[in-house]
This record gives C-alpha cells, sequence and structure tokens, in this order.
C-alpha cells in the first residue's frame, strides 16, 4: 500500500477538478439511494399506520411520492454522470502515466535498456496500467464515497430516529467491512500475485512463439513451447479460481455484516418502539436506510480480488515514474564546430576497466575507426561519446561541453548513434524514413537513399512506399542496415557514431556507403566502431581498443 498511495494521489492531482465533480456525484448517489429506500420504507409504514388509525383520507401521499420519483430519477442521473466524469479523468490519468513509465525506463542506464525485451516490458506496462486506473474507480473512490455517506446517514439517523440506532450503523459499517478487507487482502495477496505473474508469462511466451514459429517449427520445439504457454496460463487460471474462492467468501461475510447491522437496527427499533420513544414509521428509516447502506460496502468485495494486482503494479511502477532526470546544462544550442574530445577515458564493469585509457580527437569532417577485437569495447566507447555512459576516468567533450549533461533535445538535434540493433517499424520506406526527418520531401529521402546505395535496390520494389514488415521483414540485412544509415543521414548530425555500419555489405558496395556518408555530411564528425577492411580504408584516422 505505500507504493500504491503516492500514485493515487498523483492521479488526483493531476485530475483534481473532475474527480473531485465524480467523487461529490458518487456521494449523491450513495446518499440518494439511502434516502430513497428510506424515504419508501418511512411511507409504507406511515400510510399503513394511517390507514389503520383512520386517518388516511387526510395523510398527504403526493409529497413523499414525488420526492420519491426525485429521488430515483435523480439518482439514475448521477449515476451517469459519476461513471463519465470519473473515467474519463481516470483514463486521462493513466495515459499520463503510461508517458511517465517509458520516460522513466529511457532513464535507466543505457546497458539496461538494451536488456529490455519489447512484448515483455510493453505486456508488463500495459497490465501494470490497467491494473492501477482500478485503483481509483474500484478502490479509492468507492471507499472514501462509501465513508463519507455512511457518517452523514449516522448523524442524520441520530438527529431523525435515535442516538442508538445511529451507533450501530456507523459501528457496524464503518468497522465490520474494514475489518473484513483487512484480513480478505492478506489472504488474497500470494494468489493475486501468481495470477498476474501467469498471466504475464502467458502473454510474453506467445508473442514469442508467434514471432518465432517457423525457427521453432525447424527445430522441433514449437510442440514443447507450446505447453509452456498453456502452462502459464493455466497457473493463472488455477490462482483465479482461488481469488474467486476468496471474494465469494468475503462477500458472504459482507452480506452477514450488511444481515446483522439491519437486524440490529430492526431490534432496536422494536426496543424503542416498545418504549414509546419514536413510532413504528420512524423506526423503519433506521430499518431501510441499512439495508441501503449495503451498496456502500459492496465495492470492497470487488477490491479484494484486485488489491494484490494493484500493490504489485504500484511497487513495480513507482521506481519508473520517480526516476530522477540527470542533471543538465542550461538548454542552449550547442556550438558544433569543435568536433568530439575523449581524453584518457576509461569504463568499469564489475570495478575492473573494460579497456586501456582511450584519448581522440575527431574534427568536424573527419573519420575516426575504433579498432579492436570482439569485446574490447568499442560499442561502450561510442556510447560514452554520446552521453548515455558516464567514463570511469577522464573526460569526454562534445562541441567543449559534457555530452553526459546535455539536455536529451540538444544531443538529438546535433548526434546519432547507429546501433547494431537499430530497430526499423512495420510501414513503408518513406514512414522509417521519415522518423529522422518529418518534413522531409521525396526529394531529401531519395538522396539520402542514393547516398547509401540503395535507391536503385527499391525503385523497381515500389520505392518509398514499399511496405516494409515486422523486424524489418521484406528486407535483407544489408539493406536494413543501409535504410538505417539513410535515416541517419537525414539527421544532417554535427557527430555521427556507427557501430560497424557496413556489416553484411561486400568490399565494394561498403566503401562506396562510407563515400556516400561522407559526402552526405561533409561537415560531420564521424567515429566508427569497425571490424571491416572497407571501413578502415575510408578512415582518416585509426584508434586502437585495448584490454587494459
Amino acid at each position: 500500500m505505500s507504493d500504491l498511495i503516492p500514485i493515487v494521489l498523483g492521479i488526483l492531482r493531476a485530475e483534481r477538478v473532475a474527480l473531485a465533480r465524480g467523487f461529490a456525484l458518487a456521494v449523491t448517489v450513495l446518499v440518494m439511494g439511502v434516502a430513497l429506500l428510506a424515504l419508501s420504507g418511512w411511507f409504507i409504514m406511515a400510510t399503513a399506520a394511517a390507514g389503520i388509525a383512520g386517518l388516511g383520507i387526510v395523510f398527504n401521499v403526493f409529497a413523499p411520492s414525488a420526492m420519491v420519483r426525485f429521488l430515483a430519477l435523480g439518482r439514475t442521473a448521477a449515476r451517469y454522470g459519476e461513471r463519465v466524469l470519473t473515467h474519463d479523468a481516470t483514463l486521462r490519468a493513466i495515459s499520463q502515466l503510461r508517458i511517465a513509465m517509458l520516460r522513466g525506463l529511457l532513464t535507466r542506464p543505457h546497458r539496461a535498456v538494451e536488456q529490455l525485451r519489447a512484448t515483455s516490458e510493453l505486456n508488463r506496462i500495459a497490465a501494470d496500467t490497467e491494473a492501477l486506473d482500478g485503483a481509483l474507480l474500484r478502490l479509492v473512490i468507492p471507499a472514501i464515497a462509501g465513508a463519507i455517506t455512511i457518517l452523514a446517514v449516522s448523524l442524520l439517523l441520530a438527529w431523525l430516529v435515535h442516538p442508538s440506532v445511529a451507533a450501530i450503523l456507523a459501528g457496524g459499517y464503518l468497522l465490520l467491512p474494514t475489518a473484513v478487507f483487512i484480513i480478505g487482502q492478506r489472504v488474497a495477496k500470494r494468489p493475486a500475485r501468481l495470477a498476474e505473474a501467469g498471466l504475464q508469462a502467458g502473454r510474453s511466451r506467445m508473442v514469442d512463439l508467434v514471432a518465432g514459429r517457423d525457427d521453432l517449427t525447424v527445430y522441433g520445439q514449437l510442440p514443447h513451447v507450446a505447453v509452456q504457454t498453456c502452462g502459464a496460463f493455466d497457473r493463472a487460471a488455477q490462482a483465479r479460481r482461488q481469488l474467486d474462492q476468496i471474494e465469494r467468501l468475503m462477500g458472504l461475510l459482507l452480506d452477514m455484516v450488511g444481515g446483522g447491522v439491519t437486524a440490529g437496527c430492526l431490534i432496536s427499533g422494536i426496543v424503542l418502539v416498545q418504549g414509546g420513544t419514536i413510532d413504528v414509521a420512524t423506526a423503519a428509516i433506521g430499518v431501510f436506510a441499512a439495508l441501503a447502506l449495503g451498496e456502500a460496502v459492496a465495492p470492497v468485495r470487488r477490491a479484494l480480488s484486485e488489491i494484490g494486482r494493484m500493490t504489485h503494479a504500484a511497487r513495480r511502477v513507482r521506481p519508473a515514474i520517480e526516476t530522477a532526470e540527470p542533471t543538465s546544462e542550461a538548454a542552449r544550442p550547442v556550438a558544433t564546430g569543435t568536433g568530439l574530445l575523449m581524453q584518457d577515458v576509461t569504463f568499469d564493469v564489475a570495478n575492473n576497466s573494460l579497456f586501456a585509457p582511450v584519448s581522440l580527437l575527431v574534427a568536424p569532417g573527419e573519420t575516426v575507426v575504433l579498432e579492436g577485437v570482439s569485446g574490447s569495447g568499442k560499442s561502450t566507447v561510442l556510447l560514452l561519446a554520446i552521453g548515455a555512459l558516464k567514463p570511469a576516468q577522464g573526460r569526454v567533450r562534445f562541441a567543449g561541453r559534457d555530452p553526459a549533461l546535455l539536455p536529451p533535445q540538444a544531443m538529438t538535434d546535433a548526434a546519432v548513434l547507429v546501433t547494431q540493433r537499430s530497430a526499423l517499424v512495420a510501414d513503408t520506406v518513406a514512414a522509417n524514413l521519415r522518423l529522422a526527418a518529418p518534413e522531409a520531401n521525396d526529394a531529401d529521402l531519395w538522396s539520402a537513399l542514393e547516398a547509401v546505395c540503395l535507391a536503385d535496390t527499391l525503385r523497381p520494389r515500389g520505392g518509398l512506399s514499399l511496405p516494409i514488415g515486422p523486424r524489418a521483414a521484406g528486407l535483407s540485412g544489408g539493406e536494413a542496415r543501409r535504410l538505417v544509415l539513410a535515416r541517419a543521414i537525414l539527421r544532417r548530425p554535427a557527430l555521427m557514431l556507427l557501430d560497424e555500419p557496413t556489416e553484411g555489405l561486400d568490399y565494394d558496395t561498403a566503401c562506396a556507403v562510407m563515400r556516400g556518408l561522407r559526402q552526405a555530411c561533409p561537415q560531420a564528425a564521424i567515429l566508427i566502431a569497425a571490424h571491416r577492411q572497407a571501413e578502415r580504408d575510408q578512415a582518416d584516422r585509426i584508434v586502437p581498443i585495448t584490454k587494459e
């Protein structure tokens, strides 16, 4: 609960006006429900008593009946307004929460972000936000509205009926359902956790099964993975059945609480009527009010099956949305005329230096290649250069400033990093290119494709309108690589960091692509992590990366 409360308070602050109106309507719905049933009970008993006494001919039935109609129609309208306001406000707040979670992911260390699995992470974000929207709608608003209504009705009954009836109603409906909720949520915590874990595992495995079905079929693992996927869903269903049993048991206890409170008010009313303190019609008010207030505690039953899921979701979400933004320098434009400077830079992994200190200077218009065996740290140097990682010692300066402290937008405008795992979206070639330059016209796109020797390849196949499937389906590895490089060119960066940019290309094509990159960005400082001879042949200078 300690993680859930700050998130709920954040949602309340974000949509306080709409939620305040919705909360007021929620209280109105409960109050009207109690008033409707209590007034109906009083009306029936009062008319019966008047008829028995022979006073029915002078008893005014029009005012109470008109009030009954008003309360019935008003309650329906208030319920509709409450649902519209609270759901609309909650959905808006949850959409902002999703954005905050994604921003929180981006503040993680770059290596941690690289290890994220898109399917499982997106499933988790969707499931967590879905759980948290219920925290407000099914827990907080009903609980507070119910408590306020119970207190208000108890005070009114103390004045209209008798303090003893009010005490029975307030004590029974405030204390006993709270005890049921506390006990129930402790019992339901483990099955709720297992149900959520099983559901998420099943979803992730299903996505992996569909995405990798060809490879799984080739290696004969499709039946095995299918059994694992079904097993995860079966475990989730078993835990859900346990939750259903707990929910039914707690529902029975709540029904018993409602019946006990109603019986208590009835017995107290009978005693007061026999003592001549109140009349029969007045006693009926307390009994029917107790019946009506069962609606105020009914959400406890639903919340019991959701509270475990809510708390676990909040425990995962809160660190992401509260991640501190890195301290940044003033958001002034980056001067792009001085290139990249690294002086005695190292990076530690498990308290050991990954490579010997690196010093280099890449001036505008120069191409520098990092050379070293696999695992020597070339890709890490590129991440240090763009500020995604901080050096253990030494200093990095881009345009005279520390890239790790520059505002993200400033680095995005001035530098581009093409990693080994750069992604393409399932859309057209043009749409993928315009991710880097939304305002670029078709001529600009073709110019970038010409620079990476891809234009002649794509023209016969649909050109800019050629559709690309998931995971770059429809393109070869080399074509996908060149399309990513064309997208980088469209940024017109002052600093271009490339990790094995010509992987999958033959020597002549690789050399042509490297020349095209330099011609398209003549003033860019280019730093390349290279394995291939074609990349080294196009370099102005080679910097070796060696082990400590």
